[in-house]
Formats: structure tokens, C-alpha cells, sequence
């Protein structure tokens, strides 16, 4: 499986930005348990593992944790209406970084990596999570979910999308579109999983940085969004979750 070079725009001018991508993908050889566009049932560690560094041209990670709830102790985790949330299988700190570092490893050069988090990650350092990677931060989306949920002091309403680039840093001839705002507003539908994130956000994502039947990864895929979201734009869909 390769990424060719895509021509959306064969009389484009090659600038910092453009319409033009010339990143490109190894081919790459899987094994037979890490079957293409579908639910995997497995550990994402695991899954991380069995790729080769180099191979992948944008990652989805949506970390399970409780930042808020565990540091910041509402008393109220086991009761409020997240209790869905609390109750899944939390990531530590150092599983997390584990994740980071895999990635990193399995990213082609000039791969993304859209990291999803809440505020209170977002307002701590979360870089210490990529210590020791290739991956740098290059911009971010708010997702604006169009609906009020709980908060000690605010209420929370979004939810944020971090975009890290693996190195070499760079836009040109990578990023192929310019109209995606860094406040998404997309309200889901009544969730069926805690994690649930905007599919139409993350197509649009997966096509600026890949080419039509590009490989796409996400080791935590949780409700398997990312899996819709390839599917409505052409792309190859690797991923699990521990849960399937």
C-alpha cells in the first residue's frame, strides 16, 4: 500500500501552502491479524508494535484518562452523568507516553498526529507526553460540541484537537487544504460511547494530510469514529480498542 502523489490541482503554484501533496508512503505489508477497515479487538500498544517505523501517514489518538476527576477531586466521579467515562479502562501518564513514542516511531517523516484532550490537559504540560519524540506542535482545533455538560466552575462546551508534526516540520506539499477553522462547531448525535468525537472534523483532517486510499491509524479508537471518517473520504483505516 503506497501514497502517491496527489494532484488536486495539477496548475497549483507550489507555495508554502497548496493544493498539491507530494508526501509520500512506503508501501506497506501488514500481518494477517491487522485486518484493514475494521474493529479490532486488541491492545493498541500491541497493534503499535507489529508496524513498521516509518510506515503511516496520520494517526488519531484519543487517550483514555481522568485528569480532571482524579487531580482535581469533585467527589462526584462515581455518580455524575461521565460515570460511563470514569468506568473504562484508564491509560497512566506513562502508558500514554509509551503511545506518543510508538507513534512517533511509525509516523512517516512530516506525519500528523491529532492528539484529542480535555482543558485541564490542555492548561497543564501536556507536552512532557511527547519527551523524547520526533513530534512537534504545529496547531490545534477547538471543537465546539454545541451543547452544555458538567463543570466545577465553567461548563464544559469543547473539547480540543492538538496538531503535532513529526519531523521534519513543514506545510508545503503536505497540508492540502486551507479552509478548515480552528473552531469546528459539530454537535454528534446522542452519544453510544463516552468517547465519541465529530466524524466530519477528523474526514476533513485525514484529507488535508493524506492521499486517496492513504493509511490512516488510530490505537485507541474507542467508538471508531475515525473509521466513519475514512470511510466518507476513500482512506484505509487501521485501528483497534481494547474493548473492540
Amino acid at each position: 500500500m503506497a501514497l502517491v502523489e496527489v494532484h488536486t490541482n495539477r496548475h497549483a503554484t507550489l507555495g508554502v501552502f497548496s493544493s498539491v501533496q507530494t508526501l509520500q508512503c512506503p508501501p506497506v505489508e501488514l500481518p494477517p491479524d491487522l485486518a484493514l477497515n475494521t474493529r479490532l479487538k486488541m491492545d493498541g500498544l500491541e497493534l503499535l508494535g507489529k508496524l513498521p517505523g516509518g510506515s503511516v501517514a496520520a494517526t488519531f489518538f484519543d487517550p483514555q484518562f481522568r485528569g480532571v476527576y482524579d487531580k482535581m477531586k469533585y467527589g462526584n466521579e462515581k455518580t455524575s452523568r461521565n460515570h460511563v467515562r470514569v468506568e473504562l479502562p484508564q491509560m497512566s501518564e506513562s502508558t500514554i507516553m509509551r503511545f506518543a513514542k510508538e507513534i512517533s516511531r511509525v509516523l512517516i517523516p512530516s506525519g500528523h498526529l491529532f492528539l484529542w484532550m480535555d482543558k485541564f490537559h490542555l492548561c497543564s504540560d501536556f507536552r512532557r507526553w511527547i519527551d523524547g519524540t520526533a513530534l512537534n506542535v504545529v496547531d490545534m482545533v477547538t471543537w465546539d460540541k454545541e451543547a452544555v455538560g458538567l463543570g466545577y466552575r465553567t461548563r464544559h462546551r469543547s473539547e480540543f484537537c492538538v496538531i503535532l508534526q513529526k519531523e521534519p516540520k513543514r506545510a508545503k506539499g503536505v497540508w492540502t487544504t486551507r479552509d478548515i477553522p480552528d473552531v469546528w462547531r459539530e454537535r454528534i448525535p446522542r452519544k453510544t460511547h463516552p468517547h465519541n468525537k465529530p466524524i466530519e472534523l477528523q474526514a476533513e483532517l485525514l484529507e488535508a494530510v493524506t492521499g486517496v486510499d492513504g493509511l490512516v491509524l488510530d490505537p485507541a479508537a474507542g467508538s471508531f469514529s475515525v473509521l466513519e471518517a475514512c470511510q466518507r473520504r476513500g482512506r484505509n483505516f487501521l485501528g483497534c480498542d481494547i474493548q473492540g
